[in-house]
């Protein structure tokens, strides 16, 4: 799971793994596996850095 910021500032948490899609359009859109769209306010390459986090965490790889 990780956190995002929807554009009116409240949390959500969103499951990693079912996040099919990050585009910039300008505002950052995470499409889900279900076709449910997120607008969020962190950029696309901190969506990757968080999804790349939980991974590694998740399945034990080591950080380097």
């Amino acid at each position: 799971m990780i956190k995002v910021t929807r554009l009116d500032h409240s949390e959500l948490v969103v499951n990693a793994e079912l996040i099919e899609t990050v585009e910039a359009t300008p505002d950052t859109v995470i499409t889900l596996t279900s076709g449910k769209k997120l607008v969020v306010s962190e950029d696309v390459n901190e969506i990757i850095r968080r999804v790349m986090e939980y991974r590694r965490h998740a399945y034990g790889a080591q950080q380097e």
